[in-house]
């Protein structure tokens, strides 16, 4: 590569692949609306394979790199209590979370009314499917074959057997060094192999924007405006300000050099919309940039991605009161405790997948009695805010294993106050 590139960090350059993805996509959708070659050749070719090639490769890397690095972080635990503590400081910090960012949701749709006089016709449709329950959840914790769940994705599962395997390993003693060794080598490789993408990054980034914004009927988001924006502006403050309080209250680390750290995790968040596909990217910036030590990170960020979805609870919240709104239908203060109830729970055993907060909030509209094929009216601008989610829930992965990290003494301050904590590591572009 050229000595400019050399001078641009990493950030920098899927920051100006990000914004010229948006301006091409622009640009086509604007210039050539109806044209076949630029949709045959561009859109739904160059761009279109770009960016899966891209979206396929993160999603490679996460079973590997979950199981891995849960299996040392886990096997380095000599005292098993010690893990239940983790894991219950962990679960209960995420659902905190999830409960104050619906709750900050309800109440600014209650104090700004996005629904109110608001006609609108839909001709989409949604057809809830049907959420497990909680036993069915809990059963569905333990795989009935790993190898199963790896092929699947199944990330609790995948969770749950990493734990136990390497609590095995951990009560085997010295038996278990070699099989050890082997973990921490197949460890570099993979965090090697995210280190590679993420310099080729810039590159996919620009195809998913390209592709999304020549596509993205913003005729519907601008029928939709006050919606659009007022959920998009309580996830943006939640993301920033809440969670730069909460880290600050609970740990006394600057926020400002969190939110700086967490810039690319936020970008990848965006571009995918899928928490657990960016897993590979969240726990290399949260060992590797934040200083949170891998025994807890490891074990923190994957399980985030499934069961910490705060901007999935934001959108719940707004959507809920502006199809209230929208039918005339007024929810008491008990509606209103059953939606946070509703939402904070269901978070637990959420996939982080691209469009599951539609599924999780017909669940909560069924709650309230409020009508499920209301969804209908607001599918057409769930893309885009389901990618600025998605930015908030990964946000939120890593501000968590801060405050666990700092409560078991695993936090590295030097590494997190550190402005070029990495950067050098990472910066491999000499060798491509």
């Amino acid at each position: 590569m050229s000595d400019n590139n050399n001078k641009l960090s990493l950030t920098t350059r899927i920051v100006i692949g990000m914004f010229s993805g948006i301006a091409v996509g622009f640009l086509l959708k604007f210039l050539f609306p109806e044209s076949v070659l630029v949709e045959g050749y561009l859109t739904k070719g160059l761009f279109h394979v770009v960016g899966q090639i891209f979206i396929s490769s993160l999603q490679m890397l996460v079973v590997p790199l979950v199981f891995v690095s849960l299996v040392l972080g886990t096997c380095s635990i000599s005292d098993p209590s010690t893990l239940g503590r983790l894991g219950g400081k962990t679960v209960v910090l995420y659902m905190i979370t999830t409960a104050i960012a619906i709750s900050f949701a309800i109440f600014a749709a209650v104090l700004i009314q996005p629904g109110s006089g608001v006609e609108l016709q839909s001709d989409a449709t949604f057809e809830a499917s049907q959420a497990p329950s909680l036993a069915q959840v809990i059963i569905d914790l333990f795989p009935k074959n790993p190898f199963s769940a790896m092929a699947n994705g199944n990330m609790l599962q995948i969770i749950v057997f990493a734990l136990l395997f390497g609590i095995s390993m951990a009560l085997i003693g010295k038996s278990s060094d070699r099989l050890k060794g082997f973990f921490e080598d197949f460890n570099e490789v993979i965090m090697k192999l995210v280190v590679i993408l993420m310099n080729l990054a810039p590159y996919g980034v620009f195809a998913l924007m390209a592709k999304l914004f020549s596509e993205t009927q913003f005729e519907t988001i601008f029928s939709l405006g006050k919606y659009f924006l007022l959920v998009f502006s309580v996830l943006i403050l939640h993301g920033v300000i809440t969670y730069s309080l909460i880290l600050k209250g609970f740990t006394g680390l600057n926020p400002w050099i969190f939110l700086k750290k967490m810039r690319e995790v936020q970008i990848f968040g965006f571009t995918i919309s899928s928490s657990n596909a960016t897993i590979p990217v969240t726990l290399e910036t949260v060992t590797k940039r934040l200083g949170v030590s891998n025994k807890v990170g490891s074990f923190t960020v994957p399980l985030g991605a499934t069961i910490n979805m705060d901007g999935t609870a934001i959108m719940q919240g707004v959507a809920t009161v502006f199809i209230a709104q929208v039918y005339l239908v007024d929810l008491s203060i008990a509606d209103y405790a059953m939606v946070v109830l509703t939402a904070t729970l269901a978070s637990i055993g959420t996939a982080g997948v691209p469009g599951v907060g539609l599924i999780m909030l017909a669940m909560v509209l069924g709650q309230v009695g409020l009508p499920v094929e209301g969804i209908g009216l607001i599918i057409g601008v769930d893309r885009l805010l389901d990618m600025t989610r998605t930015s908030v829930n990964v946000t939120g992965d890593a501000m968590v294993s801060l405050i666990v990290a700092k409560s078991e003494g695993e936090l590295d301050k030097d590494v997190f106050n550190d402005q070029n904590a990495d950067l050098k590591e990472r910066d491999i572009s000499e060798q491509l």
